[in-house]
Parts: C-alpha cells; sequence; structure tokens
C-alpha cells in the first residue's frame, strides 16, 4: 500500500499528527506521519484536527474546546461486533445487494471505504474485500482497525478477508487489468448521509471538515461499471434520485436506504 501526500483544498483543514504522551502509547507520531505524508504537530501548531496515536489505537480528533468526540475505527464495538455476528442476507440488504449467497461469495471491490463498515459486514458473510480510500487520515484509521481486528478471534477471519489500498478511486478503477476485474464495485457515495443528530453525529462533524463538501460521485458510476465483472451496487438514501441520473436494473430496499443494482452480464 502506498501512501500519498495529504494536500487539503480550500475547503478542506489540514490534520496533523499527534501522540498521547501516556506510557506505552504504542506507534510514534513521526512513524505514522511519514507512512501517511502528513505532517506532525508542533508547539506552534493551531488547534484544529488531530491524528493521535496511543496505547489504544489511532483515532482522529479536534483540539479545540467543544469540539466533538473521537473517531476510531473499532470493528469490535460491542454494537457493531453483535450486528457483524448477525450478518447474512436476510438482515443485510447490502448483503443481498451484491448477489453473496451459498457458494458464492463474490470478489468486492469497495471504492469509497471510509470507515470501513460496510466492507467489515460484506467480510463476515465471507467475500474477499478490496477497500480503496483516497484520504491518508481515513486510510491510517482503518489500517489501524484492522490491524487490531486481525488480533482477536471474532474477527480475525474477517479482516483476513480485507485489504486496503491508498488511492483515488477513479484512477484505481482505469488501471485495472482485465484479470484483476472485481466481481462486484461498490459505491457508497452518501457521504455525510449518516445521522446528524446526538454523540455519533457529532462525531461525523470531524469528517466534514477534513473531507469538505461531498464531492459529485457520478463520474465513479462510468469507471465502476467498466470495471465490474458481474454488478455495480450503489447506496442511496431511500427517495434519493439514481446516481447521475442512471436507472438501476433493481433496487434492494432497508429502512432509510436503499442499494442500486446494475447488472454487468
Amino acid at each position: 500500500m502506498t501512501a500519498f501526500s495529504n494536500t487539503p483544498t480550500d475547503k478542506q483543514e489540514q490534520c496533523y499528527v499527534t501522540q498521547e504522551a501516556a506510557p506505552g502509547a504504542g506507534k510514534t507520531a513521526a512513524a505514522l506521519a511519514r507512512r501517511w505524508s502528513l505532517p506532525l504537530a508542533t508547539a506552534e501548531t493551531p488547534p484544529g484536527l488531530r491524528l493521535t496515536t496511543g496505547a489504544n489505537g489511532v483515532s482522529l480528533t479536534d483540539s479545540r474546546p467543544g469540539s466533538p468526540g473521537l473517531i476510531r475505527v473499532d470493528f469490535l464495538e460491542p454494537r457493531f461486533l453483535r450486528r457483524l455476528q448477525q450478518a447474512g442476507a436476510a438482515r443485510e440488504p447490502l448483503v443481498r445487494a451484491v448477489g453473496a449467497r451459498r457458494g458464492d461469495r463474490p470478489r468486492v471491490l469497495d471504492a469509497t471505504a471510509g470507515l470501513g463498515q460496510d466492507a467489515a459486514i460484506l467480510a463476515m458473510v465471507g467475500c474477499p474485500v478490496t477497500l480503496v480510500e483516497r484520504s491518508p487520515v481515513l486510510g491510517a484509521l482503518l489500517e489501524d482497525g484492522l490491524a487490531r481486528a486481525r488480533l482477536d478471534p471474532r474477527t480475525q477471519a474477517m479482516a483476513s478477508r480485507m485489504t486496503l489500498i491508498s488511492a483515488d478511486s477513479g484512477d484505481y478503477l482505469a488501471r485495472l487489468e482485465a484479470t484483476d476485474r472485481p466481481d462486484v464495485v461498490y459505491l457508497d457515495p452518501m457521504y455525510p448521509h449518516r445521522r446528524t443528530g446526538g454523540k455519533s453525529g457529532k462525531a461525523m462533524q470531524h469528517l466534514q471538515a477534513l473531507l469538505g463538501p461531498p464531492d459529485d460521485a457520478g463520474p465513479l458510476l462510468a469507471p465502476a461499471l467498466a470495471a465490474a465483472a458481474r454488478r455495480v451496487v450503489v447506496k442511496r438514501q431511500r427517495r434519493a434520485p439514481a446516481l447521475g441520473g442512471t436507472a438501476p436494473d433493481f433496487s434492494v430496499g432497508g429502512s432509510s436506504t436503499r442499494f442500486d443494482v446494475y447488472h454487468r452480464t
């Protein structure tokens, strides 16, 4: 995996790497900064977003007073772990949308990996998943979460099926060779579709500052359709229009979201 430079636009905020002062803080901030080409925080760095490494792993925080809580990629969080352990086609519309069934676990490329929860669900039911994420900060959080998941017997098999790639999805899809085509390309262009209230929703403010306004993900649909061997699955809000105005072959509904499916075969 190749890290790349975190050069924010005028609508994004720079994130600096720092380290907990407590003993046993794990990987040093300097090592984390080098790996992901991120700047180290110094005494002169103004308050703002921080990628913090410590004894409990890597987290995204905001050093300004009154800022929302931290973000971590934690596949072992009890509530999410219960969901993983119960994952299957009956409970997860996403599993049905990608076409996973007994004896058939398609290879999925998650082109908008984010915090990795959808990819984890697919990997938990047996799908090999490649996670492509262009933000080095989210990449660092995902790498840390996967490393911890590989150490726990409840998530070892899941994590072994997940491969993280640090790249721009459009470029990565365009470079795929015919022999590397995934069965399914998954797109979740709905940021910031997460809950906006409560502690969890407030923490997502970090991602809004980090990533800037939502991108128009429509241009990703064409390279996804060209790369996928079987289908493209797009996550949408339940009443949102089809991505790029391109009607899907069918949709799999959920309570607040739906999964639009575009057949390739």
